[in-house]
């Protein structure tokens, strides 16, 4: 079986000391590739550092988190432009909108948001979509900018049946990641009415591990963890979500 995590961050701090065995860890369990979203500007140096250390297995993305959408964001997103000028990211990701956190943002976070879907169509990307306690104003803006051409996938995705159909509707894949196996995470009442063709596999590493390692630090090869997961929710086999999810990633993203 080979799997894709199409959503983890291990360039950051909590990967600094270990890095080269979560990548061995990662290709022993049949991790075939992991795209990494990128955060703000100050994230970019380490991202493309493990990028040259793992150039055809770590895939870099270029995007604005909608939590780093500060009153600086145009200046950020500035830098960004030049760096996708210049280099074939995977996707125009992690972009979209958060009321977790801050709600008085929202406005702010659209702006930048609709400039980065802009340029997925310029460059033709996909986007990862962000959407913490904000689906229905983020797959709006979707739904606005959908011009037939525009696709991507709503990271991280945790929503209602009804959500899921709109998510589709609109062009987007889900991103199924460990909330998927968490007691109250929901899951149960979603995944079975979908079918894999619209998922692909993600952790969010080092973020939101599965059970049983819920609470510590997420890693990539936890991923089949997620498709397992899938699996028995659907009544399938874990061959047939790996297979069907590591094809979804190819079609999707770029590299």
């Amino acid at each position: 079986m080979e799997f894709i995590d199409t959503h983890a961050h291990i360039y950051v701090e909590d990967f600094k000391e270990d890095l080269a065995q979560v990548i061995s860890d990662s290709k022993a369990t049949g991790l075939r590739r992991i795209y990494m979203p990128n955060i703000d500007v100050d994230s970019i140096d380490a991202m493309m550092d493990v990028h040259r250390q793992y150039p055809d297995f770590c895939i870099p993305m270029m995007g604005l988190h909608p939590t780093d959408v500060k009153e600086d964001f145009e200046s950020q997103l500035a830098i960004m432009y030049e760096w996708l000028k210049k280099f074939p990211f995977a996707a125009v990701g992690e972009i979209g909108t958060d009321l977790y956190w801050d709600k008085t943002a929202l406005d702010r976070q659209i702006e930048a948001l609709k400039i980065q879907i802009g340029w997925a169509k310029e460059f033709d990307l996909p986007i990862a979509i962000h959407c913490r306690d904000s689906f229905k104003e983020t797959v709006a803006v979707v739904e606005e900018l959908q011009d037939g051409n525009l696709k991507g996938v709503f990271h991280c995705f945790s929503g209602s049946v009804e959500d899921a159909e709109r998510a589709i509707a609109a062009g987007m894949m889900l991103g199924i990641g460990g909330v998927s196996t968490f007691k109250n995470g929901g899951m149960d009442k979603l995944l079975p009415h979908l079918t894999c063709e619209h998922l692909l596999l993600e952790t969010d590493a080092p973020y939101l591990a599965p059970v049983p390692h819920r609470g510590k630090r997420n890693q990539p090869h936890y991923v089949s963890l997620v498709a397992q997961r899938i699996a028995d929710l659907q009544q399938i086999s874990v061959v047939e979500v790996a297979k069907i999810t590591t094809q979804n990633a190819l079609n999707l993203f770029k590299g």
